[in-house]
């Protein structure tokens, strides 16, 4: 004769077991402290760099801001399908790795390479005349918005893509750089991570060639 018995501890060990685990706190919005939803907006703090998580209401009351204490950061990136960087212009940045984003700052006036390093985000001095001679040759580069969007070169490996990217997006990939990195090369779950990383952004980003959005799919 069987009863249901066995099943029924099992799936009560079970039970216990999932409630045992640590529960991932609800993020709050850093304004009003109204508990928010995974997707939801940030807002750049200008004199520290820091993200701040906003709820909607908050993070609209600075769509327009250009010169406050927090901007709202953009939620769209854009693929530059056709952007001009040289292997000579490249290597004038004289970065240690294959990946950098740089933005204009609000706070220097200046342009501000930051390339992703197990220890953060380490910045890197851009002199103006390379940062002019590269908006020349891509006008896209011209609409960036101050603090909130950036530039992000990824030539590891075969890649040679570049995105006008939110500058979340941007410390998103510090962060994750930092998480997985191991040993003195990284080890091969960080490379993996930044592979799925680049595969995401372009699966949401829009593309721009010759200066243009065009209606294309974008796929890794």
């Amino acid at each position: 004769m069987t009863t249901n018995a066995e099943p029924r501890r099992v799936n009560s060990l079970a039970t216990l077991r999932r409630l045992a685990l640590p529960r991932r706190p609800l993020e709050k919005c850093e304004l009003c402290c109204v508990s928010l939803s995974p997707e939801h907006r940030h807002l750049f703090e200008t004199a520290t760099r820091q993200i701040v998580c906003a709820c909607d209401p908050c993070a609209l009351r600075f769509e327009a801001v250009l010169d406050g204490r927090f901007k709202l950061i953009p939620r769209d990136a854009r693929l530059l399908a056709d952007f001009q960087l040289s292997d000579t212009e490249w290597e004038s940045l004289a970065l240690p790795i294959n990946l950098v984003f740089i933005f204009h700052s609000s706070q220097t006036k200046k342009p501000t390479a930051l390339y992703p390093s197990p220890a953060g985000a380490t910045e890197s001095l851009v002199p103006l005349e390379n940062w002019s001679a590269l908006v020349a040759k891509n006008p896209p580069l011209a609409s960036l918005e101050l603090d909130v969007e950036a530039l992000l070169v990824n030539r590891v490996g075969e890649a040679r893509d570049c995105f006008i990217a939110p500058i979340d997006a941007c410390y998103e990939l510090v962060g994750l750089i930092r998480k997985h990195w191991s040993g003195l090369s990284g080890g091969n779950s960080v490379w993996m991570e930044i592979e799925k990383f680049f595969a995401r952004l372009k699966e949401r980003s829009q593309i721009v060639r010759h200066g243009n959005l065009i209606p294309e799919a974008v796929h890794a």
